[in-house]
């Protein structure tokens, strides 16, 4: 009984000291970038090879208020944040309706154009990134809001992400509704939605720290200082003199800062979101 009783606790220890290990890995560069973002550019590259690179001796704000100093940062947090939420409230209401129809509603073609979907998810953006931006160009919506919103409206992981939770959401629900009087996009709004939170807080989490980490298109459409995204502001730092590596790690920090809050709060909806999803890392 005792043999079997260490052995447990052996076995626990070593899971939980191995995801210990597995974590530290993970969150080390995270670590490494902000202690660098407190050192002076001197002192960036320094003790490399001990874990003191780890730590700031004379840790120093000076570089994040060159980062302020250099950019209006305030201003390009509010052009990323509003294209971003606009993404964001097209996307959850119209491909969670989308969504809904593929895993509710039988009507013909239905199969073909949820095949058609699953197809589309493999396209990699850089497939169509050359015929979007001519699109755009032809409409004059280069340098404009539109084109950074309206082409990522409609989006196929989103659609298949509602479809897989939707339908596992019981029938008997939806004709209880049906039969109190709710029509089918009533049903939707007062039933399915306020029950689907889960899937609902990972699209949107999904959403947001792809379009917070999107260079390429930013870059491509948006060609005036003013208008540019966060993205296009850290890399600003690689391409205006003096280049300072303290500095770059400070902006660094201050645009992973939204994404980190978001994740810490918002982490148990978005693990339950992609277990009930069916879709699987």
């Amino acid at each position: 009984m005792k043999s079997m009783k260490a052995s447990a606790f052996l076995a626990k220890f070593l899971f939980y000291f191995g995801n210990l290990v597995i974590g530290v890995i993970f969150v080390s560069p995270l670590i490494w970038m902000i202690s660098a973002s407190l050192k002076p550019e001197a002192k960036i590259f320094a003790n490399m090879n001990s874990i003191a690179t780890f730590f700031p001796v004379e840790p120093s704000l000076d570089n994040y208020v060159e980062v302020f100093r250099r950019i209006n940062m305030l201003n390009v947090f509010k052009n990323t944040v509003l294209y971003i939420a606009l993404i964001l409230v097209f996307d959850l209401i119209l491909n969670s309706i989308c969504g809904y129809a593929l895993a509710k509603f039988r009507f013909r073609g239905r199969r073909a154009v949820l095949t058609l979907v699953v197809a589309l998810m493999v396209l990699p953006m850089e497939a169509i990134l050359l015929p979007l931006y001519i699109e755009m160009n032809q409409l004059g919506w280069v340098n404009t809001l539109q084109a950074l919103v309206v082409p990522f409206i409609a989006k196929c992981f989103s659609i298949y992400m509602f479809y897989n939770f939707f339908r596992d959401i019981p029938d008997d629900l939806l004709e209880a509704a049906a039969i109190d009087g709710c029509s089918p996009i009533g049903t939707f709004f007062k039933v399915v939605a306020p029950i689907s939170k889960t899937v609902y807080a990972t699209v949107l989490i999904l959403d947001f720290v792809a379009h917070w980490n999107d260079f390429m298109w930013p870059f491509l459409v948006m060609t005036g200082v003013e208008n540019r995204t966060i993205q296009l502001a850290v890399q600003s730092f690689f391409s205006t003199s003096p280049v300072h590596y303290s500095a770059i790690m400070a902006s660094l920090v201050v645009s992973a800062i939204p994404m980190v809050v978001m994740f810490i709060f918002m982490q148990k909806y978005y693990v339950e979101g992609i277990a009930s999803s069916g879709i699987k890392g």
